[in-house]
């Protein structure tokens, strides 16, 4: 079966993270109001909007459910930390292989898109860095949406706009549970993940998800 759009999560899967940029600056905001966590911590819940994110960490870490001004005023804090880094830090970069990739798939008429958990300020400014503008088919953010990850909303409201019916004919790919089960949820007809340590433990609760190791190994498992 040809593929008609492939949904690539950000962070992680196709923008580097391996200084644990998103991980690292969500545990700042978090200690900014004195909630301690080590950085593992953050592993969870990596792929889902970032208030729930928030919102389950302080839950988990205090027993209870926090208000919604105290989330909110600590997702502020992040995306200004998280912002200023993908403005400003000297090693945002790509992953490998990533404009290479996204110039193979539209080549072969595929459609490429980006979701993911963080907000749309934080999206726009990643691809305006990575110079990715033209690149792109389509992208939503979290906050554009009802429902995040691991809800298939985001997937559904892409295929929406590209006149997809058929959910066999979209691939999904990304690095976190969240990324996984959202695949699975919108019944996508492939479903990727890349190898690291929020995903290696959990591939035998998802035997649908194919683990890959690069986005060239992904080119070629789409186009076989």
């Amino acid at each position: 079966m040809k593929f008609s759009m492939v949904v690539f999560d950000m962070a992680g899967t196709t923008v580097e993270d391996t200084d644990n940029a998103v991980a690292s600056r969500l545990c700042e905001a978090l200690a900014a109001i004195g909630l301690d966590l080590p950085i593992q911590a953050i592993d969870p819940v990596m792929g889902i909007p970032k208030p729930l994110a928030i919102q389950t960490l302080l839950t988990q870490s205090r027993g209870m459910i926090p208000h919604e001004s105290e989330v909110s005023a600590i997702h502020q804090d992040f995306q200004s930390r998280i912002i200023e880094h993908y403005q400003f830090a000297p090693h945002v970069r790509e992953m490998p292989g990533a404009t290479q990739t996204f110039n193979f798939l539209k080549s072969q008429g595929i459609r490429v898109t980006l979701d993911t958990g963080f907000d749309r300020r934080t999206l726009d400014t990643i691809v305006t860095r990575l110079g990715w503008t033209n690149l792109l088919d389509d992208a939503i953010a979290s906050d554009q949406v009802t429902h995040g990850r691991p809800h298939p909303e985001m997937i559904h409201v892409l295929m929406h706009r590209a006149r997809i019916t058929d959910p066999a004919k979209v691939a999904k790919i990304g690095d976190s549970v969240s990324d996984i089960e959202q695949g699975i949820a919108a019944n996508c007809g492939l479903i990727a993940a890349i190898i690291n340590q929020r995903t290696t433990p959990h591939f035998e609760r998802f035997p649908q998800a194919v683990p890959i190791a690069t986005l060239t190994d992904f080119a070629a498992l789409l186009t076989r």
